[in-house]
């Protein structure tokens, strides 16, 4: 029986749980009011952004004939504040091979088994791609290939994985239609590895001496295999505004992993290229045609170029960016003299923003990515299921093991369904009702625990197998996805 007293309790204590969760639960992001900079600029950023939400902070320099200005929308984003650019640091491995080719230091259709002679031993068809192919996307390599790192996802997904690792990999790895283009971090990641090896530097080193220190760009680093980020720096999240973790993995950095950098270092690049003066410039240059990737574009070491629809006379040359948390897009337009650095500290795309800031004009743009049907189911099973099961079980008289294993869960689903919730779709005062259903749950196994015992019979190792392994289970997923 629940004595009123009891339900009373239960009640309250469910009611100050969710107006808790009310307050503290978790908001979707949306692009804030504040503005430092260029106050023009900011303005012609908002009238080209159809939707705000999605986007936390941006931090924009536009280049037009020599002159930088810079934008920063959203609050606390100065020009000296790195963003993780992702594979934006594909177009500086370009970069990096046009002028090491430039100098006589490597040739465009030199073998990866010239460079890495090792690679020939563990995987013969990959020793026989050519480095100009490796840059263009044509190897046939997939997208990823990569050897178990014992990393949670948590750390990212290219935690652990060093140059050693990268290596050893190639002998599992793949080759499909070689020749036609197929985006691969793993390809641009295996250039990085030959150029370091052939000149006995590390990928970024080499990248700062031959590509970033000419042009003064210091505010561009690497920050890998647990190094700690530069400071002032963004700190990335999802659109519903799940905190992520900066990337790490020094295989992959010539792809873009633990790559930072700010709007106005990035500007010097941009301007450089436009002022024709940027070493390794020839990356820019459209060479392949990109085939079924994307009909009507080109792509030249690392450079992709499109031609706007607007005037088919003027070509777009770009790269973007994205990791955990963040985006990017840097491009230029040779015609017109601009360019555009636009970065972003969540998941949602900025690459139609930085078009259309280029062509002067909004672009069509979808606005945040929303989830799908399994996420939204997801979302709402980790947030009430728990504490639906938990009630249920405590009003059926179950014995203690079982209230224990939903009790764990009653707890663990709310926690897990703040940070991995699909919030931008999802109302988050569900959160709140969960919680305080949660916390009345609780509440009233607590009070009913003295009347229930535990099962003893035959089978009763059964019982405690199971309640170790949802415990196991909901610890291990609240240490990979909960809340940070």
């Amino acid at each position: 029986m629940i004595r009123g007293r009891m339900l009373i309790g239960v009640v309250v204590v469910g009611l100050g749980a969710m107006l808790l969760g009310w307050l503290v639960g978790p908001r979707p992001v949306r692009l804030g009011p504040d503005t430092v900079g260029d106050v023009e600029l900011a303005a012609s950023v908002r009238a080209t952004i159809s939707d705000p939400d999605g986007y936390r902070t941006l931090s924009i320099a536009l280049v037009e004939h020599g002159t930088v200005r810079f934008a920063g929308l959203g609050g606390g984003v100065e020009p000296a504040t790195s963003f993780e650019i992702g594979s934006v640091t594909k177009a500086l491995t370009g970069m990096l091979l046009a002028d090491l080719v430039a100098d006589g230091t490597v040739r465009t259709d030199e073998l990866l088994k010239e460079l890495l002679p090792d690679v020939a031993l563990a995987a013969p068809t990959i020793a026989n791609i050519t480095l100009d192919a490796l840059a263009s996307h044509r190897a046939g390599l997939p997208a990823v290939w990569m050897t178990s790192s014992g990393q949670v996802s948590a750390a990212g997904p290219y935690a652990g994985q060093d140059v050693g690792r990268l290596l050893s990999s190639v002998g599992g790895t793949p080759v499909t239609d070689p020749g036609t283009v197929r985006y691969s971090n793993y390809g641009m990641a295996l250039l990085g590895a030959a150029l370091g090896a052939r000149t006995g530097m590390s990928y970024p080193e080499l990248l700062r001496q031959r590509i970033l220190q000419p042009l003064g760009m210091a505010e561009t680093r690497f920050h890998l295999d647990g190094e700690p980020i530069p400071e002032p720096h963004a700190d990335g999240s999802t659109v519903s505004g799940r905190a992520t973790a900066p990337w790490q993995g020094s295989g992959y950095a010539p792809a873009g992993v633990g790559a930072w950098s700010t709007a106005p270092d990035l500007a010097k690049l941009v301007n450089a290229i436009l002022q024709g003066t940027a070493p390794g410039i020839a990356a820019s240059t459209p060479r392949f045609d990109a085939g079924a990737l994307a009909p009507g574009r080109r792509i030249g070491y690392g450079w992709f170029t499109d031609t706007t629809s607007s005037d088919p006379a003027r070509d777009i040359t770009w790269h973007n960016g994205g990791t955990g948390g963040f985006r990017s897009f840097v491009g230029f337009d040779r015609a017109a003299g601009r360019g555009v650095v636009v970065l972003g500290n969540t998941d949602r795309s900025v690459t139609e923003l930085g078009k259309g800031l280029l062509v002067g004009r909004a672009l069509p743009d979808r606005g945040p990515a929303g989830p799908g049907g399994l996420a939204i189911a997801v979302t709402v099973l980790l947030s009430l299921g728990g504490a639906l099961v938990l009630l249920l079980a405590t009003l059926r008289h179950p014995d203690r093991l079982k209230l224990v294993a939903t009790g764990i869960w009653a707890v663990a689903g709310p926690v897990l369904a703040y940070p991995v919730g699909a919030w931008q779709v999802v109302p988050w005062l569900l959160w709140a009702v969960g919680a305080g259903l949660s916390a009345a749950a609780l509440m009233l196994a607590a009070l009913r625990w003295r009347w229930i015992r535990t099962y003893r019979g035959r089978w009763a190792w059964l019982g405690w197998l199971s309640t170790g392994l949802s415990v196991l289970t909901a610890a291990s997923a609240v240490a990979t996805f909960g809340i940070r």
